[in-house]
């Protein structure tokens, strides 16, 4: 799988601006499923169909976000300076330096205002962009306002682990895309959708939830980890597994789908950790609540610096992920 999440990762596709995401993925799964159509949202939804007849087969939804993090230009100044916003949860103590990538292919470098102490808190609205213009006429030749950027880091494999930019959510995209390619047979209708959105209000799961109208829900997303020096306490940790999530601060997983899961890890000898995450939420929230509302639950890759340009996964755990989503599918849903 590594070569997938190095095309995944490496691909530009902040918040609304999926497009070239949507394409690796077709082409990626287009000859694995039945059926394969994208909704007016911009959300990839591929069907594959039961494989064995089954009283107990069931509609059931995966999703994965394709967007990542990133910046939108709110003004040029006269020098040819871009003062920006963010797009989903940018820090600004992770741009300092950075590169900024734009849908046309011009990049620029993150700089700051001058502080007037070290300690001074580091602040969106102090820092700007410099793609290299001597003026505002030719910064507005290469980028203008509204125009948006990602960070422009490659992918890094170091063995064991891998880092690269869009891990979020790009390597639950690859894991949805290689189950579909390890699911030999299933008495369930699974629609794959890879969804848009997710970092600015999860609206693209929103509205192919309510589309799909499953009677299951999983989300495949990366959750923080607790296993860095003074982390913040949390009982995950990378190379330990997929976590199986309890909670979040949007939801209450499925008690019975989760249990399900765990039994499945259990069985099939996949290591898994149970995960208590104190901040953010998945697409499972708004699939959750979808129509009169739906079991939903989530399978997640323990991720080190999430939205950060260098977001860490242990391997192991990216294919632990997999084993377990076939493991689930080609089994009867019963909780």
């Amino acid at each position: 799988m590594k070569d997938l999440i190095k095309q995944l990762t490496e691909v530009w596709g902040p918040s609304g601006q999926e497009g070239a995401v949507r394409g690796l993925i077709t082409a990626a799964v287009k000859p694995l499923v039945d059926d394969l159509r994208t909704d007016a949202m911009g959300n990839l939804i591929a069907v594959k169909r039961p494989t064995v007849e089954s009283a107990s087969g069931r509609r059931i939804m995966l999703a994965a976000h394709m967007d990542e993090i990133g910046v939108i230009v709110t003004h040029v100044d006269a020098n040819g300076f871009l003062r920006f916003s963010s797009i989903g949860g940018v820090n600004p103590l992770t741009l300092l330096g950075g590169r900024v990538a734009f849908g046309n292919g011009v990049r620029g470098v993150i700089g700051i205002e001058k502080r007037e102490s070290p300690a001074e808190e580091v602040k969106l609205e102090k820092l700007f962009i410099d793609v290299g213009a001597t003026d505002k006429e030719r910064a507005e030749r290469l980028v203008t306002v509204g125009d948006v950027g990602s960070f422009d880091r490659q992918f890094a494999d170091l063995g064991d682990r891998l880092v690269a930019k869009a891990m979020d959510d790009r390597v639950g995209c690859a894991v949805l895309v290689q189950t579909l390619r390890e699911l030999r047979s299933t008495s369930h209708e699974v629609s794959f959708v890879f969804t848009v959105q997710e970092e600015v209000g999860l609206r693209g799961a929103t509205t192919s939830a309510y589309g799909v109208n499953p009677d299951i829900a999983i989300a495949v997303d990366v959750t923080a980890t607790g296993d860095t020096p003074e982390a913040r306490t949390m009982a995950v940790g990378i190379g330990k597994g997929p976590a199986i999530k309890v909670k979040d601060r949007g939801m209450l997983a499925h008690s019975g789908l989760k249990n399900l899961l765990v039994r499945m890890a259990k069985d099939s000898g996949i290591p898994y950790q149970l995960e208590v995450l104190e901040f953010g939420s998945t697409d499972a929230m708004a699939m959750q609540m979808t129509r009169e509302g739906i079991p939903a639950g989530v399978i997640s890759v323990p991720t080190r610096y999430v939205h950060t340009p260098s977001e860490m996964v242990d391997y192991a755990d990216v294919l632990g992920a997999v084993r377990l989503l076939v493991a689930t599918l080609s089994a009867p849903m019963e909780f």
